[in-house]
């Protein structure tokens, strides 16, 4: 699951913000310790935009404290229409001061009427001094800095880089804001030799580039800007005038590439499910370099989940898109080149649903349709989000053979109650399949309340012959993120690592759960809690001997950036996947805080020199 006002800036110590004539007027008790989404009346908001700018900085330098943030100000002229494929390299940092333009200038006021007057954010989960409140606050970009190690070694296997992905809004927010709505953000560690290197650099997506030639956003977010029929109304005819006038154009599309990275076909893509995906690639000196939008040669049309399946016995990658309008999913593969193969629709899916994450097996690929879908009727006569619940629906998995030519082979299996956002694995059993997958208890608060959610991690059998489903959980804990070593993809495996939500969407620790256990047993095998208001983000499992077919399944290190909110400090934490208490081998300070986010990968050094 899959990240601004002005005063919970002030939650970043030693930092600095210049607003323009209006400004968020947000008091200091509006950040505090207290999780993002509670139920709460904040003050009267008054709304506008501000740009988030840095210092310049020198290549491989010890960070400056300071930070600055200068209003919106004078127009270059925006970026042409381009082919959506790889053809361009973006400066890694390439941040300028601009002013709008007039007709900027006079469509950003009919959007603070629409944010004050006819859509305000009412709601904590769309009001950004609570989105945005603590470490989910935004930050500058980061050149490549050195970083202290302060416990332990870095293991030699660690060569290459940890990179995670988040939401980090380019500008504060004009209104309402989701966390899911933020501008894609790689937060990499480049590790070599025992030493690292810590870059922070947005992903240079039409959105962004857009809208910082600009000077102000431009384009609506998606899962905040349309709540309710008035609000709907306003700010399709403000977008749409906007496409008139020349200011966006919604072909080069309109992602915001924040939610996940993936390497296959020897490139490594930013991924966000609303568009194509973002190519980049490390430089030498650890800097983060966005070289385009991919559309691999014309054959990927609109989107691409943020979660394909990459097989690294055979370097092919498993994917799907999914949509508002037949059909509502779409099945197909990469080989192993990275060459995408023809689209398999599935019209069997017959209304739009959440379909966020996938299983793959050595034989089949399964899909969730669960209770989150299109939900138009709340948005026009409930002011709610256009993705809501539908309690009425029963959940089903969909298993379609892994080759699929077409969906004559597709089946579904009603699983009543199993809404699943993140798949942990999936493998095969003589004529049955097995899906690990944490389930979203109360799933009506997914999207409106994630402090509320609950997910129970489970195992679900399904006997393809019997048509048979049966399911047993592993744990009782709130958990999410779970990831396994990565060679056991579509294979049968023995241990998970998931993320402990303290609510989520915060993160208080790491649990190892070992599912090979018996039935009705709490599979928990280790744990680890970062400390008092010390919150991590989704664990990453990095082998020992990653070649090595021998090596124990557990044989390995996990990764997570961590961050301590009383210190104001983040930390880079390798924890020794075997060990029983999951111990500490190496900690990394990092030269400035990493906000929460997303999902990430480790890309080892060889790779890197490929990309």
């Amino acid at each position: 699951m899959d990240a601004s006002s002005s005063s919970f800036l002030s939650a970043i110590q030693a930092s600095k913000l210049l607003t323009g004539t209006v400004a968020m007027a947000i008091p200091k008790s509006a950040v505090t310790n207290t999780p993002s989404f509670l139920s709460r009346h904040p003050p009267p908001l008054i709304v506008s935009s501000v740009r988030i700018e840095e210092k310049t900085h020198n290549s491989i330098t010890r960070p400056t404290t300071s930070r600055t943030s200068r209003p919106a100000s004078s127009t270059t002229a925006l970026p042409a229409a381009t082919k959506s494929s790889t053809t361009r390299k973006y400066p890694a940092n390439d941040r300028r001061v601009v002013e709008p333009n007039q007709p900027t200038m006079m469509f950003n006021v009919l959007e603070d009427v629409i944010n004050n007057f006819i859509d305000p954010p009412l709601r904590p989960s769309v009001d950004p001094r609570y989105v945005l409140s603590d470490n989910f606050a935004p930050v500058d970009e980061l050149p490549p800095t050195e970083c202290e190690v302060i416990q332990g070694s870095l293991p030699s296997c660690l060569d290459g880089a940890y990179i995670r992905n988040g939401p980090n809004p380019q500008y504060l927010p004009r209104g309402p804001y989701h966390l899911f709505d933020g501008d894609g953000m790689l937060h990499s560690i480049r590790i070599s030799q025992g030493k690292a290197t810590l870059c922070s650099r947005y992903v240079k997506t039409y959105k962004y580039t857009l809208e910082r030639d600009a000077g102000a956003p431009l384009l609506p977010n998606v899962f905040s800007g349309f709540n309710g029929l008035a609000a709907s109304a306003a700010r399709g005819a403000l977008s749409a005038v906007r496409i008139l006038a020349g200011q966006f154009n919604p072909a080069n599309g309109i992602g915001l590439a924040n939610t996940s990275l993936a390497y296959f076909g020897n490139r490594l893509y930013a991924l966000g499910e609303s568009d194509l995906p973002y190519a980049v690639r490390l430089t030498s000196n650890g800097d983060i370099e966005t070289l385009g939008r991919h559309d691999f040669d014309g054959k990927l049309l609109m989107s691409m989940t943020a979660h394909p399946k990459t097989d690294l016995e055979t370097g092919e990658a498993f994917a799907f898109r999914y949509g508002p309008v037949p059909p509502f999913l779409t099945y197909f593969h990469f080989d192993g080149n990275g060459n995408k193969q023809p689209d398999v629709p599935i019209f069997s899916m017959t209304r739009p649903s959440f379909l966020h994450d996938f299983g793959i097996s050595s034989k089949y690929a399964i899909f969730a349709d669960i209770q989150i879908g299109m939900n138009p009727m709340e948005m026009i006569f409930g002011g709610g989000s256009p993705v809501g619940s539908d309690p009425a629906k029963v959940p089903r998995l969909g298993i379609i053979p892994r080759y699929a030519k077409d969906e004559s082979e597709m089946k579904w299996f009603d699983v009543p109650g199993f809404n699943v956002i993140h798949a942990i694995n999936a493998w095969d059993e003589e004529d049955a399949i097995v899906m690990l997958a944490p389930n979203i208890l109360s799933v009506e608060h997914t999207l409106e309340r994630m402090d509320l959610i609950h997910a129970l991690v489970e195992k679900v059998r399904i006997d393809l012959k019997t048509g048979i489903v049966t399911r047993n959980p592993v744990s009782a804990r709130n958990l999410d993120f779970g990831v396994i070593n990565p060679a056991y993809l579509g294979k049968k495996n023995r241990f998970v690592y998931a993320a402990i939500g303290d609510p989520m969407p915060k993160i208080s620790g790491v649990v190892k759960l070992d599912v090979s256990k018996g039935e009705r047993q709490e599979c928990t095998v280790a744990s680890r809690i970062y400390g008092p208001r010390c919150y991590g983000g989704e664990p990453f499992f990095v082998a020992r001997e990653p070649e090595n077919p021998e090596a124990e399944e557990d044989d390995g290190y996990v990764v997570s950036y961590v961050h301590d909110e009383m210190a104001g400090e983040s930390r880079f934490l390798v924890i020794d996947a075997r060990s029983p208490d999951l111990d500490i081998v190496a900690a990394v300070k990092l030269p400035r805080r990493v906000p929460y986010g997303f999902h990430g990968l480790f890309v080892k050094e060889s790779d890197l020199k490929n990309l």
